[in-house]
């Protein structure tokens, strides 16, 4: 049994470079179908349900300590990739469609909590506010909300299972659609003609950007400015006062890193190559340690659950649909919109680059957006259901 702290973190640590390493070397589909967060994941459960993993203080201290440090420097280095002023080269149909989406979101998590409220374990309003998180931003928005939440390990888990069936499904339906947005956008009467403006200013600069190699400085740079930002931001919000279980100290050190984030993305700062490298890699660590208190025992429960994903996104869909019509929407604009939340970096790019490859800045930029607007509408989605 593993019961000191250090011990602890290097095995958790471990286990998430092994996945990132199989994930990334591997040229099996099997990861296409099962994202190695998700591996990561089970992997941790599995050692914390087994016993592998023990319950000591210095667990318990490790875990609060290291989590509570790597948050605020991922979501700020995830930020430094957000320029707001480029969102407005969208034009008015893209920002509607990414609106509209996630707003739609959220109306399909606080109407399915509604629906099957009697049925869910308790605490599954904070596994909602985390998974609303991740699909109107990303995973790294699930994580960060998780630490603000505080999210039992156990209900989390419930919520990985969605983002990972549910999503899955989702993304494979706006795939299949692809060769029918011809006959989609004459059902809506979409004018498609605004797409190639955008695209040919959006294409130039993200490919001057890919141009640039990562340096050792880069590297250091990027990670002494995340830690020094975070443990300012971090003092900052323990002065603070705390509203109820949403707005505490970490809610307050996440608004303040965000809003930090986003001005440097305006600066010279946001050129430095490497930002979501290292970020990615604290993702993948926090995953790790999430994992590594949650219990595998109450997992009979997530048939319901699965079945929940599916109703927000039939909700979801619905809305977009709607959205189309009323506002002469392409498909196009829809799809890389949806991804745009509920998958992220990982599969907003990808669609908009199955319709046209010059598109894929477009899905870049969108999926960026969602990034920083993620956490806001998990936090948001909480505070409803707090109150059903």
């Amino acid at each position: 049994m593993i019961e000191g702290g250090f011990l602890y973190l290097g095995v958790v640590v471990g286990l998430a470079g092994l996945i990132a390493y199989l994930e990334s070397s591997s040229k099996s589909k099997f990861f296409k179908y099962v994202p190695g967060i998700v591996l990561i994941y089970f992997g941790g459960a599995i050692l914390k349900t087994s016993g592998i993993i023990g319950a000591t203080e210095g667990i318990d201290a490790t875990y609060g300590n290291v989590r509570d440090a790597l948050l605020p420097m991922l979501i700020l280095l995830m930020l430094l990739n957000c320029d707001l002023r480029k969102l407005v080269k969208l034009g008015p149909k893209m920002l509607i469609g990414y609106f509209a989406a996630s707003l739609s979101i959220v109306l399909g998590f606080v109407l399915t909590y509604l629906l099957f409220q009697g049925l869910y374990a308790p605490e599954t309003w904070q596994a909602f506010g985390a998974l609303a998180g991740s699909w109107t931003g990303g995973s790294a928005n699930m994580v960060i909300i998780q630490g603000i939440l505080d999210v039992p390990e156990n209900i989390f888990g419930y919520a990985l299972i969605m983002d990972t069936v549910n999503y899955s499904t989702w993304v494979m339906i706006m795939f299949w659609l692809v060769p029918f947005s011809g006959v989609f956008n004459k059902w809506a009467k979409a004018d498609t003609s605004h797409l190639d403006e955008i695209t040919a200013e959006l294409k130039e600069e993200h490919e001057e950007k890919q141009q640039k190699s990562i340096s050792f400085v880069h590297l250091m740079g990027l990670f002494s400015l995340a830690i020094f930002i975070s443990a300012v931001a971090a003092k900052f919000g323990e002065l603070l006062p705390e509203f109820g279980t949403v707005v505490n100290a970490t809610t307050w050190t996440i608004l303040i890193v965000s809003i930090v984030g986003v001005v440097l993305a305006m600066t010279r700062i946001a050129k430095v190559p490497g930002s979501m490298d290292v970020a990615n890699v604290l993702l993948y660590v926090v995953i790790a340690l999430i994992a590594s208190r949650a219990d595998f025992t109450q997992l009979f429960q997530a048939p319901i659950y699965i079945v929940s994903g599916f109703v927000i996104l039939a909700i979801h869909g619905l809305v977009l649909m709607i959205a189309a019509k009323l506002f002469k929407m392409d498909l196009f604009t829809l799809g890389v919109s949806s991804l745009a939340n509920i998958g992220g970096m990982a599969s907003a790019p990808l669609l908009a680059g199955a319709y046209h490859r010059s598109l894929i800045p477009i899905g870049v930029l969108m999926a960026l957006a969602g990034s920083f607007m993620g956490t806001y509408y998990g936090l948001l989605v909480a505070k409803i259901l707090s109150f059903l």
